[in-house]
């Protein structure tokens, strides 16, 4: 299953079915991506406005009105597509991170670092029969179809990922 599909299941079930779906369906490939993209940096009330937004150009206007158009434009072509592929690698920024995984399930600032900020990330993950991994989400009604769990640890130095570590289960 191809992430940006994945991304819409998700998506989906996060909004539930009904209008924000509808909505959703009406968005071009390209605007779907960057919606997603931004979703974790988006206010409550400003997504609703930018679901509400009947054409693309009334949409792009108002996610440069928002201040969050630069977020995910300013990255190359080849980095938003990595971001959408949502293989974090070591180098990334938390940005990238944050727009590929969501918010995490866990973190917390490391004392003793090197460096001034230093922080832990930790995703949860349900990889599905197909060898697909969904980000988890609490309230998640596809955690009984995942053939395994898994956790992802990401340390961060000064907003850049400098190690990524993966666990079976799920760690806090």
């Amino acid at each position: 299953m191809r992430p940006r599909i994945l991304a819409l299941v998700l998506t989906a079930l996060l909004l539930g079915s009904g209008c924000a779906g509808k909505k959703l369906k009406r968005l071009s490939d390209a605007e779907f991506d960057h919606y997603y993209a931004l979703k974790p940096f988006m206010q409550d009330d400003q997504e609703k406005s930018f679901l509400k937004l009947k054409t693309e150009d009334e949409r792009n206007a108002y996610l440069q009105e928002i201040n969050l158009w630069d977020r995910f434009y300013s990255l190359s072509p080849d980095e938003r597509g990595r971001v959408l592929t949502g293989k974090v690698e070591v180098g990334w920024t938390k940005n990238m991170v944050l727009m590929a995984w969501g918010p995490p399930w866990d973190n917390a600032k490391l004392i003793g670092s090197n460096t001034y900020n230093a922080w832990r990330y930790v995703y949860r993950f349900e990889e599905q029969s197909d060898g697909s991994a969904l980000v988890y989400i609490p309230g998640s009604k596809t955690a009984y179809k995942a053939v395994s769990l898994f956790s992802i640890e990401l340390i961060m130095n000064d907003d850049r990922v400098v190690e990524l570590n993966r666990y079976k289960g799920w760690k806090d």
